[in-house]
């Protein structure tokens, strides 16, 4: 196409970089207001390319709707503050394509409608006073959509939106959820039709809109718009996403997922998608080992963000990276055919969902063609816990790429609940929230509804541990009141705190130089966390509790000096406060971690032996899995090959209590069979109230022992080792799981975690999903 001079008068429809674009024969041409000679003009300062401007002022223009041309505006890419004030605009155009404006000002319009404004995902700034037919339900509206909105109309919402966006939205989806099931999930029958799914969706939104009440009356609009997203939401969810093709659903998929980054500029430069899982074929109600349910969620979902700002930034790049377990050829070979099928999205893209239709729905086609879930055969064992397959997320992907298969997780901690606020809702009073970490994001899941309720992305960190604790902080008006605060860590070595309802983070501690494994808290200080490093060392610190400012002080109470890099950290549970036992890559050990005593820097007290492959006792060997089952009971791996340790911890620890000897046997209970596996780093974890012991293998299966019926035996043993080894009660199966038609093998699972009432479990896998279990 010929590159016209700018300064010709050139009939044309659109202009664009490489020249302009001629009316087809006998069109009408409709002469707008707006050109690029106005837009050169109107900058602030004057400019001459429109890619150039960053403040344009078209007030008092007498503009209407039509004079906003969308394929004008289009060039307006580094647009940061647009005055529409004093106009007749009725409405917005629904794709201005304006990815970096921070600050809009439509002051005395005739707008009628704020939800198009979400196609302006950056903006902190808005003013739309003097248009009468706005109400406060529509202030509420867009504070839930423009997550980094800081003031609208000249007035600080800060704090107002981030209860609107966090609490009012759990409180809503807790609501319609348990509407779902006590009302409209038994009318649901085994085996559906298209009509009958449309005739319960509509019945179902219908009365959840009108029974469904939060908040004051005055807000009854908005809340019956967020009631209706939030129905959707389920419903896509419980009935699958390939039934669901309401045009507006998919437009707000996801609009109570929240991400958060370190750089506010960083935030929303891509499309961050999850896995879909399409049931090939419909089961039973039940599932047992290795099945899948009759109704698998669909997670089809774009994640919105939050700014989180910490008032201390890290610039360390140069921290070591510890060493990566393993890479499959197999995930390699997977990622690079969904790159080939798949279509990823345009770099520089809004994280937020655009508002252009088509578009919509051709992402949502193409993240169903990504992965796909074939049901495996039930088992028919009675005595097996029937586990029901919820979701299969794929939340931390690097660069937001849905072909990531390679980003490995690592943690998983259930939020402790609170006793006040809202944990009283009897439909969350049990922990269903957990916080998940992998690559360069933490992520807050509902375990229930599969929703990513926020994320947290600090670029070049790889995060290994998450950790919760609950403070007690003191309001502006002098009341004490309960807050969770997680802390995150890894890579760099610093953690990384965060006031999650305030969608706050609110400092960092430099903890070590080099990367932490692992982190926890003291359960009887709150203040209390223990960071193990690759420097080879455990520090105890104490972070403080943050004033109404969020001002702390962290101090170092001491640190634990460690012969080799520790992997595994936990107090022991009948005096937490007393002894820290860990496992390390040479052995396990343990500390005297009172404070009452004067060393800063303090070696080991104990360090245990095992039997090797040989049946020779050894200190020297690789412990990558240690937890509790009861306040006596320790399971750790992996001294030797194929099993796992259940071995007490007092009459370890206090045999040949009175000499000096720091090497001691453990006194071992018990053996539990596991794979023959020589992979490090797949980890175990317990469930006390069950008795349950959990762990993963490389072939993406969880291994359960139901160890309840052997307690009783090892307090009547008096310390005497059972000769048989102990087999897991069942094993439960990875599922079908096809990249773009190709199954998806060598699944590893890093870490299997449940809740403290086994209602829900978790496997974290080094394939970048996070598999979600619920127990029928």
């Amino acid at each position: 196409m010929h590159n016209w001079p700018r300064t010709w008068k050139v009939p044309r429809r659109q202009s664009t970089a490489d020249g302009f674009v001629f009316p087809g024969k006998g069109q009408k041409l409709k002469m707008s207001k707006v050109t690029t000679e106005l837009l050169l003009e109107r900058a602030v300062p004057r400019s001459t390319r429109l890619r150039k401007i960053e403040t344009l002022n078209l007030s008092k223009l007498q503009l209407k709707t039509g004079d906003l041309d969308p394929r004008l505006f289009s060039r307006l890419r580094h647009l940061q503050n647009l005055d529409l004030s004093d106009n007749l605009l009725d409405k917005l155009p629904a794709n201005l394509s304006l990815p970096d404006l921070r600050v809009l000002n439509c002051s005395n319009n005739q707008l009628e409608d704020v939800t198009v404004l979400k196609q302006f995902p950056l903006l902190e700034e808005l003013n739309y006073e003097n248009n009468v037919y706005l109400t406060t339900n529509d202030d509420y509206k867009v504070m839930f959509l423009l997550q980094s909105l800081r003031l609208l109309n000249g007035k600080d919402v800060t704090k107002l939106a981030n209860h609107v966006r966090v609490v009012n939205s759990r409180e809503l989806t807790s609501k319609v959820t348990a509407h779902w099931e006590r009302h409209f999930r038994s009318q649901l029958p085994e085996k559906y039709s298209v009509e009958h799914v449309k005739f319960i969706r509509k019945k179902f939104l219908k009365s959840a809109q009108t029974h469904v009440i939060y908040g004051p009356s005055s807000l009854g609009e908005f809340t019956r718009w967020r009631v209706k997203m939030i129905a959707e939401e389920l419903l896509a969810s419980m009935l699958g996403q390939e039934e669901n093709t309401n045009p507006e659903t998919q437009e707000r998929m996801e609009d109570n997922e929240e991400e958060t980054s370190e750089n506010p500029r960083e935030v929303g430069d891509d499309d961050i998608a999850q896995v879909t899982l399409v049931p090939s074929k419909r089961r039973g109600n039940h599932s047992t080992v290795g099945s899948v349910s009759k109704r698998p969620r669909s997670q089809c979902n774009t994640e919105e963000e939050v700014v989180l700002n910490p008032r201390k930034s890290s610039h360390s790049q140069d921290d070591p990276t510890p060493d990566r377990p393993r890479a499959s050829n197999q995930q390699a070979k997977v990622a690079e055919e969904t790159h080939r099928n798949g279509e990823q999205p345009p770099k520089g893209q809004s994280h937020r969902r655009s508002s252009q239709l088509t578009e919509e729905q051709k992402s949502q086609e193409q993240d169903k063609r990504v992965l796909t879930i074939t049901p495996v055969k039930n088992l028919d064992d009675k005595e097996v816990i029937s586990l029901e397959p919820l979701h299969f997320l794929q939340c931390h992907s690097k660069g937001n790429s849905r072909e990531d298969f390679k980003t490995q997780l690592w943690s998983c901690v259930f939020e402790p609940p609170l006793e006040s606020g809202t944990r009283k809702d009897p439909v969350v009073s049990t922990s269903r929230t957990m916080a998940t970490c992998g690559g360069e994001s933490v992520c807050l899941i509902d375990c229930e509804t599969g929703i990513v309720l926020k994320k947290y992305k600090v670029p070049a960190e790889e995060f290994f541990t998450v950790a919760w604790t609950t403070l007690t902080m003191v309001t502006n008006d002098g009341r004490k009141k309960k807050h969770n605060i997680l802390a995150a860590a890894g890579r760099r070595g610093i953690v990384k705190l965060i006031h999650v309802s305030a969608d706050f983070c609110y400092g960092e501690i430099k903890a070590h130089k080099k990367p932490i494994a692992t982190a926890c808290f003291s359960p009887t200080c709150e203040t209390h966390l223990f960071t193990a490093s690759y420097d080879k060392r455990i520090g105890l610190w104490d972070i403080g509790v943050p004033d109404c400012d969020y001002n702390f002080k962290a101090s170092q109470l001491m640190v634990l000096e460690v012969a080799s890099i520790p992997l595994r950290i936990a107090l022991v549970p009948s005096c937490p406060d007393q002894f820290l036992l860990a496992g390390c890559e040479e052995g396990c050990f343990a500390w005297d971690i009172r404070l009452d005593k004067p060393q800063k820097s303090r070696p080991f007290e104990v360090a245990f032996q095992f039997p090797n492959d040989a049946g020779e006792e050894t200190t020297s060997h690789r412990v990558d899995g240690l937890a509790f089952l009861n306040k006596d009971v320790v399971v750790s791996k992996s001294s030797k090959t194929g099993s796992i340790y259940l071995w007490s911890w007092s009459q370890s620890f206090e045999a040949q209590g009175k000499s000096c000897q720091r090497t001691r046997p453990a006194l071992i209970l018990a053996e539990l069979e596991w794979s023959t596996t020589d992979l490090p780093y797949l980890t175990l974890s317990t469930c006390p109230a069950a008795e349950y012991v959990f762990c993963g293998d490389e072939k993406g299966s969880v291994w359960m022992y139901n160890l309840s019926k052997h307690s009783s035996a090892w307090r009547a043993s008096k310390g005497k080792r059972s000769q048989n080894r102990i087999a897991p009660t069942q094993i439960l199966e990875w599922p079908e799981l096809r990249a773009n038609g190709e199954l998806l093998t060598e699944v590893l699972i890093n870490n299997v975690v449940t809740d403290p009432t086994f209602t829900y479990l978790i496997a974290l896998t080094g394939v970048n999903i996070a598999a979600v279990w619920k127990k029928t």
